[in-house]
């Protein structure tokens, strides 16, 4: 592979790494009490939100997620908040050859608030500290992504409104906290394609409650290997109930979903739209396969046999990521992984996946 700039679409800044103050310094008054902080607990320093404990603040020396994190295997020194310092995270990007890196926080993915008026004011709180100081250290490289709330569809176009107007690039929303068949969310998805955000669901939870990620154990392998299929609902909802084909401006971002499952996941749906589409209240009145190819991107990070999957799917309708700093990362060998997973895909859709993609989808400059 050559050495020009690549760009990774989905990167993570997690809880344990946010800067404890962050809500304590943002909220209003009347609901720092109620708001996500951090308190001491049994001697460490733990998140605490509307008296709910969420995880602890920081990775202490010898942490399983401190160990297996792809900060310490690059044998990078990290109190776990080396993510959250802009210019330390774009060392890191540096070392790994990429240039622009899109962040999801830990809101919903960690950080749950079911409260309406706690849920508003952290969400708003996060997307003001995520463009106000981190994104403007290098606002040609960082793109830490704010979250909507869900609410209700109201409170979600108003928040998406003012983050496009204080220049975010995308938006985040819950869809494993809404019902995205609904139509009473259709104000949403016209918003996201009138100011011409990016919408993305994130993977999130399993379905079931026997199993859940547990570091060290057999069970985190089994969570993270089903974990990318969960999107399958949210991509059929969207696509059978109609809010695709209603919004042709809206851009759907199906974060860590990867790509093996796709080819047949859309098989499946072209088969039942041909099968029932005259027989059910809805049906698109294009193939499901075209309204992803159209509004659909997909991204992945290490998958051995992307190189077959893709041409099913379009280069168009994919881009890759680094998932810094998790554990299944790619960092710091980003350009080894790409070139043993991809170096088989024609020079151009390698480029369009590694880089041109995600620079247009969120108007980076596009550095060769």
């Amino acid at each position: 592979m050559d050495a020009t700039s690549i760009y990774s679409c989905d990167d993570h800044l997690d809880l344990r790494s946010v800067p404890p103050g962050l809500w304590q310094n943002r909220l209003p008054n009347d609901l720092l009490e109620r708001g996500p902080r951090v308190v001491m607990s049994d001697g460490d320093p733990m998140w605490v939100c509307n008296d709910r404990v969420l995880g602890r603040s920081g990775l202490p020396q010898g942490d399983k997620l401190q160990v297996l994190s792809a900060v310490s295997r690059a044998g990078l020194e990290d109190d776990g908040f080396r993510v959250s310092d802009p210019k330390l995270r774009l060392e890191d990007m540096d070392l790994d050859g990429v240039w622009a890196s899109v962040i999801y926080g830990p809101i919903p993915l960690t950080l749950s608030i079911p409260e309406p008026d706690l849920q508003t004011a952290c969400y708003s709180a996060w997307n003001d500290w995520a463009i106000e100081e981190f994104n403007a250290f290098a606002p040609d490289r960082l793109c830490a992504l704010p979250f909507l709330p869900t609410h209700s569809p109201g409170a979600a176009v108003a928040e998406l409104e003012r983050v496009a107007e204080k220049g975010h690039r995308g938006a985040i929303v819950d869809v494993f906290d809404l019902d995205a068949g609904d139509p009473a969310w259709d104000p949403l998805w016209a918003a996201a394609a009138q100011t011409g955000l990016p919408l993305s669901f994130h993977i999130k939870e399993g379905a079931s409650s026997r199993l859940s990620y547990q570091v060290g154990k057999w069970q985190s392998a089994a969570f993270a290997t089903l974990l990318p299929l969960q999107l399958d609902e949210a991509l059929a909802i969207m696509v059978f109930s109609g809010a695709l084909e209603r919004h042709p401006g809206l851009t759907l971002v199906l974060a860590e979903a990867g790509v093996g499952w796709l080819p047949y996941f859309l098989a499946r749906m072209d088969m039942e739209w041909e099968n029932l589409r005259d027989k059910v209240d809805y049906a698109p009145s294009i193939a499901p396969s075209e309204l992803f190819k159209r509004q659909v991107i997909a991204t992945f990070e290490e998958e051995t046999l992307a190189y077959q999957y893709i041409p099913h799917l379009g280069a168009d309708s994919c881009m890759w990521a680094a998932d810094f700093p998790h554990t299944d990362s790619t960092f710091p060998e980003s350009r080894r992984a790409i070139e043993e997973t991809l170096g088989l895909l024609p020079d151009e859709d390698r480029r369009k996946i590694t880089a041109v993609n995600c620079a247009k989808l969120y108007g980076f400059e596009y550095v060769a």
